[in-house]
């Protein structure tokens, strides 16, 4: 009997494969290119792939992939919850509205589709306990719904104290549905802390749900809003999640944050986000009524007019980013910013410098020491150019400052889960509500003003006696801050 040997030439295989990977390589730099993303970044990619081609196309498909204008939601699902919506037409403007904020207006209007409400009701808090107090005790009183989503719900004292009233309500026949982030809730989700509201009738899912490998590219793109709505007349939005360091701090100090209590017609826009968010996980399409009847707490200021603009990594024309640079390039008089990490985009940076250079008075507060080293030392790389700018630098001493709030002149604020940084309003879905009132700037002022008093107010002089190794660190994680 006669055998046939196969002879394997090596040589030949590995060259056929080296060419299939380089098409790969090939293939993959064309949808960097063909994305037209920002020049430097794109830049940034090809290197990645042509330096170190394995990693860099797991990387690119984990961490760079783009969803722009992925639609959350159909057209026609959007027509059937618009129709919940009673809003002001926008030709119908009051004249009392100043000409810039006319234009933030119809900015928020073309891009996000973020209709306009009067006559709502609001109440900020500035305090953690006071926030966690009024939402919990509304919460007891649902009679009707709760829907409501949070980045971090946590296994702690206030998160335990969160399930055990939604699960109360829920046995007591409110319709209870919660979303919280799959990253941003991990140790909860891992400790099966969601179960036992699961088995009590509370409808929860997670956002955005990783699974390797099919979907372990959602890694980059996490659901960051904090918000309640309640019977479809009260809701909730700002930059608070659940759990206890909001309440008592950590050993390092403070936790400041800033939230909203809204009641009235804007509460539909809050109910629309949510809706929108529960009908891309899959669920049912969400009908629940909204009155749009301030419920008349006290303590409140009334007569807001107001929007509420979600944005996310599928957005057409990046919302926050350019809700943010027209206030700052509209600014009359002044723009006060509070962000827990400061690393701005080339264009919101010249910005900020330009109107600070043409007089506006420009002032930025955020942690002398944020929760992350890497995020504190990027953020204060931006520090020496803004001073150079005129811009008034304040680095919060008394414990973490997490508020995200922006007061532009004395008619336009907004506050919500929206950081000043690259993965807000490039990665993350985001809302913030737009308030279009001389009350609440001087709220918001006002809690600005008290956390200015136990700031440090940077001089240039002594920000400039940083030893060298500070300034190369803060360098090196600058280069990072794009994917931060």
């Amino acid at each position: 009997m006669q055998f046939d040997y196969i002879t394997l030439d090596w040589e030949s295989i590995w060259w056929s494969l080296m060419m299939a990977y380089g098409v790969l390589i090939l293939c993959v730099i064309g949808i960097v290119i063909s994305e037209n993303r920002n020049p430097l970044k794109a830049l940034g990619w090809i290197m990645a792939l042509l330096l170190f081609p394995v990693g860099g196309i797991i990387l690119y498909f984990i961490f760079g992939r783009s969803i722009r204008n992925v639609r959350m939601i159909s057209r026609r699902n959007r027509r059937r919850l618009l129709k919940l919506e009673n809003t002001l037409p926008l030709p119908k403007l009051d004249k009392g509205l100043s000409a810039e904020n006319r234009q933030r207006i119809r900015l928020a209007y073309n891009i996000g589709g973020a209709n306009l409400y009067t006559g709502n009701q609001i109440k900020i808090f500035n305090n953690g306990e006071r926030h966690f107090e009024e939402l919990f005790d509304d919460l007891r009183h649902a009679r009707s719904y709760i829907n409501l989503q949070f980045y971090i719900i946590a296994n702690d004292s206030l998160g335990r104290r969160l399930r055990d009233i939604l699960v109360e309500r829920a046995q007591a026949g409110v319709k209870v549905r919660v979303i919280y982030d799959y990253i941003g809730s991990f140790d909860a989700r891992r400790l099966d802390f969601f179960r036992r509201m699961k088995e009590n009738g509370v409808e929860v899912h997670s956002f955005f749900r990783l699974s390797f490998p099919s979907h372990v590219n959602r890694v980059n793109w996490r659901n960051h809003r904090k918000v309640v709505v309640i019977d479809g007349n009260v809701g909730y939005i700002g930059g608070m999640n659940v759990a206890d360091r909001y309440v008592r701090g950590t050993g390092r100090g403070k936790w400041r944050d800033t939230a909203a209590r809204i009641s009235g017609p804007g509460v539909a826009a809050l109910q629309y986000n949510f809706a929108v968010d529960w009908k891309f996980m899959g669920q049912p399409l969400l009908c629940d009524p909204v009155s749009g009847i301030p419920d008349g707490v006290k303590d409140c200021m009334r007569g807001v007019t107001l929007q509420m603009l979600a944005s996310g990594p599928n957005d057409r024309w990046g919302n926050m980013t350019l809700l943010f640079y027209k206030a700052i390039s509209t600014a009359r008089r002044r723009i006060w910013l509070q962000t827990p990490y400061f690393l701005p985009s080339d264009g919101l940076l010249k910005a900020l410098e330009s109107v600070s250079l043409a007089g506006v008075d420009v002032r930025v507060m955020m942690p002398m020491s944020a929760d992350s080293k890497i995020l504190t030392y990027a953020s204060h790389s931006y520090i020496e150019e803004c001073l150079l700018a005129g811009v008034k630098i304040y680095l919060y001493e008394a414990g973490m400052l997490h508020s995200k709030v922006m007061i532009v002149d004395d008619d336009f604020s907004t506050l919500g889960s929206t950081n000043f940084d690259f993965r807000s309003m490039e990665h993350n879905f985001e809302e913030n509500v737009l308030l279009y009132s001389a009350e609440a700037n001087e709220a918001l002022t006002r809690g600005f003003e008290a956390d200015a008093s136990e700031c440090k107010r940077l001089k240039l002089a002594d920000w400039n006696r940083r030893s060298r190794a500070t300034r190369a660190f803060e360098s090196l994680c600058r280069l990072l801050s794009p994917i931060l």
